[in-house]
């Protein structure tokens, strides 16, 4: 089939590519406008961008889908498909009905559940031991259209949202591909949602992040790495916002109030509701991450300080 790919972030690049190396012609790709990015904010394109200029196919990067512009040049280009992975946009229904088999967006959940934009994050908060990647007809409605194919990954116990969505962006690439050469040879059919098992994923915001220590160990481990790398998990120590790393659960020994910070050769401990954790890299405000053991050499907690006060 004559494609045309939609995505940005460096997520959706393993789909990207295994598309370029399939059967099928990308004829075109869309993604979001150029954005400033490192110290100097200079004007970057999206890591897709560059694959696409990479490999010389044409980049389309209108401010929104529904701009004249972009809808022309997508009728001329007439494409048979098109794939979407973390495009970053709502796609109108006046560019939905141009493919004539659609828009199959690739989506990192087991829908119907963690619709939404973060659904990898959402299942490292909720503890889901299984979660995976699905591809679906996209629609107007918000990630419910009919599913073509899924795949599954187990959530292992130190995984990081990041850790997550890199190994579901592999094993969904492959699946985009299988997906768009069933359509083509016409063996696979979308089959509707079930209506049970709904649930939502929206985007994470700054305060989202933030760690309640009176919560359970369990809970804070979660928020930390479900927050891992975005929008990064943080706290405050004096009064100064402190970014966290994976931390490291401590059973059986409590008697710390909820982030009470106490130093030890074994660790950095602090309290929560149940039991303490063990913190791992910090990132102090204004500087560079580092091992929570160097972080409290600096500021030498006084006993009974505690993060989050």
């Amino acid at each position: 089939m004559r494609v045309l790919f939609a995505g940005t972030p460096d997520v959706a690049v393993p789909s990207l590519r295994a598309v370029l190396g399939s059967r099928h012609e990308v004829i075109a790709v869309l993604t979001r406008p150029d954005a400033p990015a490192g110290r100097g904010r200079k004007l970057t394109p999206s890591p897709v961008a560059e694959v696409a200029a990479e490999a010389g196919v044409e980049v389309l990067k209108p401010l929104k889908p529904r701009d004249p512009e972009f809808l022309e040049r997508l009728g001329e280009l007439a494409p048979d498909c098109a794939p979407i992975v973390a495009y970053g946009g709502l796609i109108p229904k006046s560019a939905l009905d141009v493919p004539k088999h659609g828009w199959v967006n690739l989506h990192f959940s087991l829908l119907p559940a963690w619709r939404g934009a973060a659904p990898v994050q959402h299942a490292v908060l909720a503890g889901d031991d299984i979660t995976g990647a699905c591809t679906f007809q996209l629609e107007e409605g918000l990630d419910t259209g009919p599913v073509y194919g899924l795949v599954t990954e187990e959530v292992r116990p130190t995984d990081t949202s990041g850790d997550l969505l890199h190994r579901l962006s592999l094993s969904g690439a492959d699946l985009l591909v299988r997906t768009l050469d069933g359509i083509d040879d016409g063996s696979l059919q979308p089959q509707p949602q079930p209506a049970d098992g709904v649930s939502l994923a929206p985007k994470l915001t700054v305060e989202d992040a933030r760690v309640d220590w009176t919560t359970p160990a369990m809970r804070v481990d979660r928020v930390v790495r479900g927050c891992t790398p975005a929008p990064g998990a943080w706290t405050t120590f004096r009064g100064e916002r402190l970014k966290l790393r994976p931390v490291q659960l401590e059973r059986g020994r409590d008697g710390l109030a909820p982030g009470e910070v106490v130093v030890e050769k074994s660790g950095v401990r602090v309290g929560t509701g149940s039991h303490a954790v063990v913190l791992g890299e910090v990132q102090p405000q204004g500087k560079k991450a580092m091992p929570a053991a160097d972080w409290a050499r600096g500021v030498r907690p006084e006993p009974g300080e505690r993060l989050g006060a």
